[in-house]
């Protein structure tokens, strides 16, 4: 039993490298059947033609992670979070379309700030993009303590053997291969304990036997909880770090012009529902189970290790469940991981090619040349990806310690990224120090605070809640061009001919047009959305100190399961039906779903 745990596995190890090693696998085996043959416009981009519903999931993908804070904070909890991250998604779908909008055959985004400010500023911006797709792939993997607990497999293991699927498929795949893992690995469901008449009651005796500190009348069932606002408060705020994140920005790079903004709307609205549905189910179950004898740690509470990595969900599963909730548990969290891994994976290897290998070591590279040198970056990555959290967790770091660390290190490239699509007066001394210098204020404002604060700097005080313009013209955006198959001189290199040349341009004209209207349309459901998230729907409450009476749970929580079953038919029904002529990729016919 590992220590600070208060259990034993429910589960052998054999289940657990099962899952790992032979559902990673067989995706891999999957993908491969699947796989084209791809030069780096395929590989990179999909060849931007991926449609609204996998975009949708892929958005629910991408910025989905583990979400049971119902435990610590009661209703408020998973609220503020659903809430303060949605934000970022809504905000960055707008970006998202002006980037295809104004360089429609962008292959990564800081393809664009090396050609608007040149090698400098390019570096600034993409050394902050890979500062924070390291941090998020490695916050992945650290703790490992869900596979452990359930299983008793190896944390240390467990870092490499992750890492099999993943490279194989991403190598096959590249992109299109991680939209198809994110469709597969974004159905899930939850199941509530009994009835909402039993919840409320039990809730009740909970917040009786051990009051939340900070809450209205000590309750799990309002919105006046002060740790809850923290962590709205946290997540509006470092969660604009996972749009310096450039697999956000490839995957909107990938999307079908027509498919943005709908999968970028569909998207947020969806993935609102993971922290919502899971800790307002999972997180209350465990607040409100904890105190009978069903639950894994009867008669003692969890502890500050469990509730820190993370076990509420699986303990709640246990106590309800028994071991078919915590056998669903593990296939969850193995596929978020993964399908999380797969995108980290190919952004990292585009962001080393396109802005490191191809922009200043071999400018010369062709699509055909790219793909090949992937091969050896996706290995490597896939090393670093699992020694990276070896080494943390040996040493004490915890995920929410990377995830505070990677908005203070990587939040004040935001501003930067945003305004070279979206504002033409930014200078390039402007994209250069403001980064710098922001990121040296944040990190002296943290320490401090952690200092007057809680007395003391380390890992756990920092991990705590509180801790000249210019005019460009955004047409020379146009300027940037594909990396072609074949370089001029070569004896297989065919030069566009001029009608060839005419309708392209054509047809990113009609894209643009497009795309400008998409614009246009994305504006105001943002701002409703936003508005709703963060103010109409939640300060009422926060101001009244409102605690939930029976009936109000109970239509909390059927407003929780609808929005969940809206979600789970976007992002697993809709890409079904776009894709209904589809090639089979064992023969040679077509078929119509």
């Amino acid at each position: 039993m590992s220590s600070g745990l208060q259990i034993e596995s429910p589960f052998s190890q054999g289940v657990g490298y099962g899952i790992v090693i032979g559902i990673g696998t067989a995706f891999a085996v999957g993908i491969k059947y699947f796989a084209e043959k791809h030069d780096s416009e395929m590989f990179m981009t999909a060849k931007h033609s991926v449609k609204t519903g996998l975009t949708a999931s892929a958005v629910v993908s991408s910025w989905t992670i583990a979400a049971t804070n119902g435990y610590g904070y009661g209703v408020s909890g998973p609220f503020w979070y659903g809430a303060g991250a949605s934000v970022q998604i809504l905000l960055f779908s707008i970006v998202a379309i002006e980037l295809k909008r104004k360089v429609p055959v962008a292959q990564k985004f800081l393809q664009c700030a090396k050609h608007r400010y040149g090698a400098p500023a390019h570096i600034v911006l993409t050394c902050h993009s890979l500062l924070s797709q390291c941090l998020s792939t490695v916050a992945l993997l650290v703790g490992g303590a869900v596979f452990n607990v359930l299983t008793g497999v190896n944390k240390d293991a467990l870092n490499f053997l992750f890492q099999i699927g993943v490279v194989i498929y991403t190598l096959f795949g590249g992109i299109k291969a991680t939209f198809l893992t994110d469709w597969l690995h974004t159905y899930k469901t939850s199941n509530v304990i009994g009835s909402s008449k039993n919840m409320w009651e039990l809730l009740t005796t909970a917040s009786a036997l051990h009051p939340v500190e900070g809450n209205a009348e000590g309750s799990y069932m309002t919105m006046r909880s002060q740790e809850g606002g923290y962590i709205g408060l946290i997540f509006v705020g470092s969660g604009f770090a996972a749009a310096v994140d450039s697999q956000l920005f490839q995957k909107a790079i990938a999307a079908n012009p027509a498919g943005t903004l709908p999968g970028y709307l569909l998207g947020s609205i969806s993935w609102f529902t993971i922290p919502f549905v899971l800790a307002s189910t999972f997180g209350l179950i465990a607040a409100a189970t904890e105190h009978l004898p069903s639950f894994p740690t009867y008669p003692n509470r969890m502890n500050s290790y469990e509730v820190t990595s993370g076990l509420a969900m699986p303990y709640a599963a246990l106590s309800v469940m028994g071991d078919g909730g915590d056998f669903a548990v593990l296939l969850m969290v193995f596929m978020a991981v993964t399908s999380a891994m797969s995108s980290e994976t190919v952004a990292t290897t585009a962001l080393l090619i396109y802005n490191f290998y191809h922009s200043y070591t071999n400018p010369k590279a062709t699509g055909k040349k790219i793909p090949r040198v992937s091969h050896y970056i996706i290995p490597l990555f896939a090393i670093f990806a699992a020694s990276a959290p070896t080494g943390l967790n040996h040493a004490g770091f915890s995920v929410s310690f990377l995830i505070t660390v990677s908005g203070i290190l990587v939040d004040s490239a935001i501003v930067p990224m945003a305004c070279t699509i979206m504002w033409s007066k930014q200078s390039k001394i402007a994209v250069i120090a403001s980064p710098l210098i922001s990121s040296v204020a944040s990190i002296m404002a943290w320490l401090l605070t952690a200092q007057s604060t809680e007395g003391d700097i380390n890992i756990t005080t920092l991990s705590a809640n509180l801790a000249l313009p210019e005019n460009y013209d955004f047409e020379k955006f146009k300027e940037i061009r594909p990396i072609g198959e074949y370089q001029e001189g070569d004896a297989e290199y065919v030069p566009l001919t001029a009608e060839a040349i005419a309708t392209a341009e054509r047809h990113d004209a009609h894209n643009s047009k497009l795309l400008f209207r998409a614009r246009k349309r994305a504006i105001w459901p943002s701002i409703v959305m936003t508005l709703v998230y963060l103010i109409l729907r939640p300060i009422p409450m926060y101001a009244t100190s409102y605690v939930f009476s029976k009936g109000f749970l109970k239509g909390w929580m059927v407003v929780v399961f609808l929005w969940a079953f809206f979600a789970a038919s976007v992002i697993t029904f809709l890409p079904i039906w776009e894709s209904r002529l589809s090639h089979c990729p064992f023969c040679s016919l077509h078929f119509e779903i």
